[in-house]
């Protein structure tokens, strides 16, 4: 299920995501004679692609942020870490697919980087995840990943009327009747889960401004095609 968040231009983070990739792939047990630096220049250069608005490099910069809020809740914060790098490394807004390939970018490069097979198949779990963001329970390291991809739905209502937009930007493809359709139905599904956030922070914190928001552009959608 995608989602995402809106940014601008994200230059300035590149030395801090390197920084963190370089703790991720550390404290996942990665031996020190391995070098992490070119699977993060390619990474970084598969978020920053042109076809992306709101599933970029400031997506991953604010989930990663989040999981450090979230991180006591986790199980195996690194594996964590890991998977916001992943989950979108791969993404086309018009292909269903993505979620999977990205899985399998992680299948592959994490064995790479001399990362155990267990914490490897965490990961591209993790990754999976995020199609449903709907973890089981006492998954706590699927909990802490979805609501830390999902907060954006808890910003602010300026920020979250950007989101709304950047989402459109992203399936400018999509002609307008189309998407509205489609975007009330993805909201829709949304409100009617009975949490969309699992963790006690999320729950607290996010839960309410979240539903708020959602409801409120599924009520614009709504009486923009009240005319139909």
């Amino acid at each position: 299920m995608d989602i995402g968040i809106p940014s601008t231009d994200t230059t300035d983070l590149r030395p801090d995501l390197h920084a963190r990739w370089r703790a991720a792939v550390a404290a996942a047990g990665a031996p020190a004679d391995r070098d992490p630096a070119p699977y993060a220049d390619r990474l970084l250069a598969a978020w920053a692609e042109p076809q992306r608005r709101y599933h970029t490099t400031a997506h991953l910069a604010d989930v990663l942020a989040r999981i450090d809020v979230l991180a006591p809740h986790a199980a195996d914060p690194a594996a964590v870490r890991l998977a916001a790098w992943f989950h979108d490394a791969v993404y086309r807004p018009d292909r269903s697919e993505n979620e999977e390939r990205s899985a399998s970018l992680a299948e592959r490069a994490l064995p790479e980087l001399g990362i155990d097979a267990a914490r490897t198949a965490e990961v591209a779990r993790l990754v999976r995840l995020t199609v449903t963001h709907d973890p089981a329970p006492g998954d706590t390291d699927g909990e802490v990943l979805c609501d830390a991809d999902l907060a954006v739905l808890a910003g602010t209502p300026q920020a979250y009327a950007a989101y709304a937009a950047a989402v459109r930007d992203e399936y400018g493809f999509v002609p307008d009747e189309a998407f509205r359709t489609g975007r009330a139905a993805v909201l829709r599904q949304l409100l009617e889960l009975p949490r969309l956030f699992r963790t006690p922070h999320g729950t607290a914190h996010w839960e309410a401004p979240a539903r708020t928001n959602l409801a409120a552009e599924l009520a614009a959608l709504t009486s923009g095609d009240s005319h139909d």
